[in-house]
Formats: C-alpha cells, sequence, structure tokens
C-alpha cells in the first residue's frame, strides 16, 4: 500500500514537472525557429532547423541590450538597498524593546492584506509632487523596504540568541557594531532568500515601471518587450526570444542560490 501511494505521488509531481516545464521548453525552442515556423499547424515543438537570427534583431535592431541594461540596474539598486533598510528595522523589531513596538508591527502587517494597485495613485502623486517621475528614482523608491521583507527578517532574526548580542555589548561593541558583524553574517540565509524575492519581484515587475516611465529609452525589460509584442504581434519566434532573455537572469540566479534560499525559508519559520 504504502509503494502505491509512493509510486503515484511520484507520478503526479512528474505530471506536474513536466506541465510546468513544457511551455517553457516550448518558449526556448521557439526563440530559435526560423520565423513563421512556430505559427504552423499542427505546431512544433522542436524546430526544423535552428537559427539565433531572432536575438540578432533583439540586441541589434530593437535595443534590447538598453532595456536588460535597465533592468538589471534597477533590480540591482532596489534589492541591496531594500536589504539594508528591511535588515536594519527587521532586527529592530526582533530586538530592540521600545514602545508600541508591537502595536507598530501589527500595524504593518495588517497592512499586508491591501492590495498594490490600491496604493499606486497617492503614490504616483507623492512621487509627480517631488518631481521624481519618469526617472530611475521613481521606480526605486518605493522598493527601499517593504512590510513582507521586514516581517521575514524579524522572524529570522528572533532565533538569535539574546545571550550573544549581550555578550558583543558587554565586550563594548556599538550597535552598529553588533548588527554589521553578528546579525548580517548570522541572518545571511534569509538575506539571500530576501534578495531573490525583491530581485525577481522588482526584475518582473511591469506596471509600476510602466506607469512611472514615459521615455521610451528607459523601459525595463517587461515593458519593452510588451511594447514590442504590439508592433511585431506575428512574430511568434522574435516574441519568444524576448521572453528567453527576460527570464534567463532570474532563473540563473535562483537555480544559483537556491541552496540558501531553501534554508532560509526553513529556519525563518521562527515564532515568537
Amino acid at each position: 500500500m504504502k509503494k502505491t501511494l509512493k509510486t503515484m505521488l511520484f507520478l503526479i509531481t512528474v505530471f506536474f514537472a513536466v506541465a510546468t516545464l513544457t511551455p517553457l521548453l516550448w518558449m526556448l525552442s521557439a526563440s530559435v525557429m526560423p520565423a513563421g515556423q512556430a505559427s504552423t499547424y499542427p505546431p512544433k515543438f522542436f524546430p526544423e532547423s535552428v537559427t539565433l537570427d531572432h536575438y540578432a534583431v533583439l540586441f541589434t535592431r530593437l535595443d534590447v541590450l538598453r532595456y536588460f541594461i535597465n533592468s538589471f540596474l534597477i533590480s540591482t539598486a532596489v534589492t541591496f538597498i531594500s536589504l539594508l533598510f528591511n535588515s536594519m528595522a527587521g532586527y529592530a523589531f526582533a530586538k530592540y524593546r521600545f514602545p508600541g513596538r508591537n502595536r507598530l508591527f501589527k500595524l504593518l502587517i495588517s497592512t499586508m492584506v491591501i492590495p498594490a494597485q490600491v496604493t499606486m495613485l497617492p503614490l504616483f502623486l507623492m512621487l509627480n509632487k517631488m518631481g521624481l517621475i519618469n526617472t530611475y528614482l521613481g521606480v526605486i523608491i518605493p522598493g527601499m523596504a517593504s512590510i513582507f521583507g521586514i516581517f521575514l527578517i524579524r522572524q529570522y532574526a528572533l532565533s538569535i540568541p539574546d545571550s550573544l548580542i549581550d555578550a558583543a555589548r558587554i565586550d563594548g561593541a556599538s550597535d552598529f557594531r553588533i548588527y554589521r558583524s553578528i546579525i548580517l553574517p548570522l541572518c545571511k540565509p534569509i538575506l539571500i532568500t530576501l534578495a531573490i524575492f525583491t530581485f525577481m519581484g522588482t526584475w518582473n515587475d511591469f506596471l509600476w515601471p510602466l506607469i512611472v516611465m514615459t521615455d521610451d529609452s528607459m523601459y525595463t525589460l517587461p515593458v519593452a518587450l510588451a511594447n514590442l509584442a504590439g508592433e511585431h504581434v506575428q512574430d511568434t519566434e522574435l516574441m519568444m526570444a524576448g521572453s528567453v532573455i527576460t527570464i534567463m537572469p532570474v532563473m540563473v540566479l535562483f537555480l544559483a542560490l537556491q541552496k540558501y534560499y531553501i534554508s532560509g525559508l526553513m529556519a525563518g519559520a521562527v515564532k515568537e
């Protein structure tokens, strides 16, 4: 009975894995098909001949390299800045005692139920007053800290023994030295996990850059790809090549850091 159950679970897992990977594999295959082959009926899963012409068009004629650099710079900046602010706030909520700490934290957590789209209009108006519309800062600033990031760091920091921090204070370490030399190294797994979440979320974000950016040269990859889809709606192979370029960096990042990602999620499930 147990063997049968394990076999069924294995088959179900394989089924869902194949169902998940099939569109991605077809996207990669279609990106190297000659023009028009991906739109034939019945559809072909493998190319009759391999060509990289669509990638050449993206980088030479459609200037995708500029959009790639825009996405990379914005995603990297948001990731590093958010790690700094989220780690500081999460550590403070976990280890510092100050009046109203728990009430403030509960208030922050309660705001997670508000859809992000609801806050876009007031955020846009605030940035417009600051003169940050159609600037990279207009995209970066809203991602500098997040309630989810603060919550994630706080839950992980709760597992750090208070005695370790007290011993550092007895030795004369300042609060910043404790944060830099003790908290950050011990929080490395959850920081990498949060970095993956933040980078992927910023890289794949479409709506906010679309709202803030008005200059075509400042577009991120998802926004630029959507515009290309409107101009080259019949060129399926070209769109698939653009999609491969868009998802490749986040897939490489996740595969490279998945060990830390999994350990960070497992170790972060600590209750106060």
